[in-house]
């Protein structure tokens, strides 16, 4: 009798959890996470403390993508209503009564301090990809008009704080679905080709847009002289065009192979700022050179496809909204990091996945790849 109440073995308890992870994702997410230790200990290694918690926050993610992983999609699409209505009424919150911190009202306290822009990041997508799952097979143009609507209403409170660099990435993981949820390109080539056309005029009439004492409207002083620094950093290379012209200095100066592990002279001598969060490119670019960056995109391309394949294989609509409202995530993240970096797109705090320090934004990217895998788990257990 005892044999028929033994319990099995721990390892066999635990193997249903494994059960249907993704292979080809899980091995992309070890080789990223493996390059941001790697970078992180030789650009950081004289910062105290930093690669200690980069290893801390980077196991954190990882346990938060295990459990979240163990949740199937169905119950995810049950959170996207009141996860956006409390990071939209925390966002009102912060725009009342928010804490104020270098000009930016962007954080609250509920007991702890918080930055509630940081929830529409998967908030966002849930959302809207709970929307399209709705109607879906009954699809007008208003269902299109109200998405839209959802999504304007956080990206403005987010923009109004402000916060450019997170406004975009929320805007960009919307826009992501409602794309994917069939919007006609007969809606989408006439804004693309507008922003082409007022980008070639910034550029073309950048001395008049950006003379002493022109202020020009919408935008906020210190976003305008963002663009204005990227255009010609040359106009205050000790000011406001010192980051730009210093991440150039120490991407040019690593050459092909780089200068060698904790090796980078601009890196430890602290010309280059922030370089462990939103510069780390830089620093890892002068240390591992091109071919180290070659090797990063590689990784960073090999995730995309595959979450994209994810997105392809899932079994609902909302599995295909969600995962691939997440993989374009990554790649504005790895776009506009390395973008802005390099000089081809404004300083905005947007950080590299994987390699950046920082607690919350690590938080967030163990969701987003807990989801993802939750979504590929779920369509591998419905094939066996």
């Amino acid at each position: 009798m005892s044999a028929v109440f033994e319990k099995p073995p721990l390892w066999q308890r635990a193997a249903p959890m494994f059960q249907g992870f993704d292979g080809p994702l899980a091995f992309a997410i070890f080789l990223l996470a493996c390059t941001g230790l790697t970078a992180m200990y030789s650009v950081g290694f004289d910062f105290s403390g930093r690669f200690t918690d980069h290893a801390r926050n980077m196991l954190l993610a990882g346990m938060i993508m295990f459990v979240v992983a163990q949740v199937p999609p169905q119950r995810l699409m049950s959170l996207a209503v009141p996860l956006y209505t409390l990071g939209v009424a925390l966002l009102i919150a912060v725009a009342i009564f928010g804490i104020t911190k270098k000009g930016a009202r962007r954080w609250i306290n509920v007991g702890v301090v918080i930055q509630p822009s940081e929830i529409l990041k998967i908030a966002m997508p849930l959302m809207l990809a709970w929307w399209f799952q709705k109607r879906e097979g009954q699809l007008r143009p208003l269902d299109y008009a109200v998405a839209g609507l959802l999504l304007l209403v956080p990206v403005g409170l987010i923009m109004k704080q402000p916060d450019l660099g997170t406004s975009m990435l929320v805007l960009a993981a919307g826009l992501a679905v409602i794309f994917f949820a069939g919007l006609s390109w007969k809606l989408i080539v006439p804004p693309v080709v507008i922003g082409l056309i007022g980008l070639v005029l910034v550029i073309a009439f950048e001395p008049q847009l950006c003379a002493e004492g022109n202020r020009w409207p919408v935008l906020h002083d210190y976003q305008q002289q963002r663009i204005c620094t990227l255009l010609d950093p040359s106009k205050d290379p000790l000011g406001k065009g010192f980051h730009i012209i210093q991440g150039m200095i120490a991407i040019g100066s690593g050459g092909f192979l780089g200068k060698g592990f904790m090796q980078g002279t601009q890196t430890h001598l602290e010309f280059i700022p922030e370089r462990t969060t939103d510069f780390i490119f830089a620093a890892y670019s002068e240390e591992f050179g091109l071919a180290g960056n070659l090797l990063l995109i590689a990784g960073f391309s090999f995730l995309i496809l595959r979450g994209l394949a994810i997105a392809l294989e899932a079994s609902t609509l909302f599995s295909r909204l969600m995962a691939g409202a997440i993989t374009m995530s990554f790649f504005v993240y790895a776009f506009v990091n390395m973008g802005m970096v390099s000089g081809i797109l404004p300083v905005v705090g947007v950080p590299l996945p994987f390699v950046s320090y920082g607690g919350t934004a690590m938080v967030t990217l163990g969701l987003s790849l807990g989801i993802l895998m939750s979504i590929a788990k779920a369509k591998r257990l419905v094939q066996s």
